[in-house]
């Protein structure tokens, strides 16, 4: 019963964190200045490169991250760059683990480390649409970080994966820090900013819900 209480709490506390990120950013700059940069690059490598971390913000901490550079708390640029370098050793990483793991994945089971139906999903996507998986996943939460890992898997050819990797990667995090660099400061989007990050995470579960939804209506049909 304790750990129920303590998991709960943790969670409310990471709920309120992420529908916050602009406060606690604004926290984190001033307290560790240009070690922020450290920090989130930290965030984004594990965000996309393990497996057992996709719950960790991404789409909400780009964009949020963009606006307090936008506020002089830091350079757009450097921070771009950065988190580019992070999303794309943190998929390169990704990749090497499910290479080193092989088929044998398939034979795990549910855990509280492991989440095997985001791995299935995610493989069955991969199935589905091959290569460019690697470069749509960047904007879908869970199969972002369980992307590479099939890829790995299923031993695609290293060369063409780091291409898409770079590419999605480059679409990723520069489209959505200049996005908030230039947006999120516009007095209708603070102002609102916790429903704004909503709004960004439902629209990127969007492909996640529907496909979930198909999957549903496929079963009854059957």
């Amino acid at each position: 019963m304790e750990f129920v209480t303590h998991f709960i709490a943790l969670f409310g506390q990471f709920i309120d964190i992420v529908l916050h990120l602009d406060k606690y950013l604004a926290l984190l700059v001033a307290d560790y200045g240009t070690w922020i940069y450290v920090i989130l690059f930290v965030i984004i490598f594990c965000e996309t490169g393990l497996v057992v971390t996709p719950f960790l913000p991404g789409d909400s901490l780009l964009f949020v991250a963009g606006g307090i550079a936008a506020a002089g708390g830091m350079d757009i640029n450097l921070l771009s760059f950065s988190l580019f370098i992070a999303a794309v050793l943190g998929d390169s990483l990704n990749f090497w683990i499910g290479s080193k793991v092989g088929p044998r994945v398939f034979q795990w089971e549910q855990s509280r480390f492991f989440n095997r139906q985001a791995f299935d999903k995610t493989h069955e996507f991969f199935e589905k649409h091959g290569g460019k998986t690697i470069v749509i996943a960047r904007y879908i939460p869970l199969v972002r970080t369980f992307a590479p890992f099939v890829a790995g898997v299923a031993a695609m050819d290293y060369r063409h994966f780091l291409r898409l990797n770079v590419l999605g990667g480059a679409l990723w995090v520069f489209s959505l820090t200049y996005a908030g660099y230039f947006f999120a400061n516009i007095p209708v989007i603070k102002n609102n900013l916790s429903l704004f990050i909503i709004g960004i995470i439902l629209v990127s579960l969007l492909p996640v819900i529907i496909a979930w939804l198909r999957s549903r209506a496929a079963a009854r049909a059957a």
